[in-house]
């Protein structure tokens, strides 16, 4: 006999996710009325061949809508020293980008002086996903700056700290 159990709450879910650590980035365009960007939590890999990234935002989000009608954005993932831009960016009013320095990647967008790594994308397509918005990118050129990057983590900012009594290996787990 199957076993029913009800969905979890919004809140049951944010609480148990939130347990798994991501790194806060500010995705950015430009548009005919100027710059945008806006932080986000979800952005991740999904395909190196074609190479396709991933992220989400609200439904609801201007800015997500803005950067599907840019056609181009720019991923950039946060140092652990940069909150006050993790903030700009996720305010609602007032001008996003006063609160850090940057110029102009090659696909137009803007990239954030300071951030430990940068991914330029085309948008590849975008769909809904639940109650967020999902932006797939194809990576047209990306480097890193190296550094600690800003985590989110059960609710805080937070950077990285070396595990200790943690053997490190590399691994390829996407081989496996």
């Amino acid at each position: 006999m199957p076993v029913t159990t009800a969905p979890p709450d919004a809140s049951a879910l944010r609480a148990v996710l939130g347990h798994v650590p991501t790194a806060v980035s500010v995705v950015t365009a430009a548009t005919p009325d100027g710059p945008i960007g806006v932080t986000v939590g979800s952005f991740t890999s999904v395909s190196l061949d074609p190479p396709l990234v991933v992220f989400y935002c609200g439904l609801r989000s201007a800015s997500a809508a803005a950067i599907v009608r840019a056609g181009a954005f720019c991923v950039n993932v946060l140092s652990a020293r940069q909150h006050a831009v993790c903030a700009g960016f996720a305010a609602r009013d007032g001008d996003r980008f006063a609160c850090c320095t940057w110029h102009t990647a090659a696909n137009g967008a803007p990239r954030l002086d300071g951030a430990v790594a940068w991914v330029e994308c085309a948008v590849e397509e975008s769909f809904p996903a639940g109650d967020h918005l999902a932006v797939v990118g194809r990576v047209s050129l990306l480097d890193a700056a190296g550094g600690a990057p800003l985590v989110f983590h059960r609710g805080r900012l937070t950077g990285l700290a070396p595990a200790r009594d943690v053997p490190t290996q590399r691994f390829h787990w996407w081989d496996a």
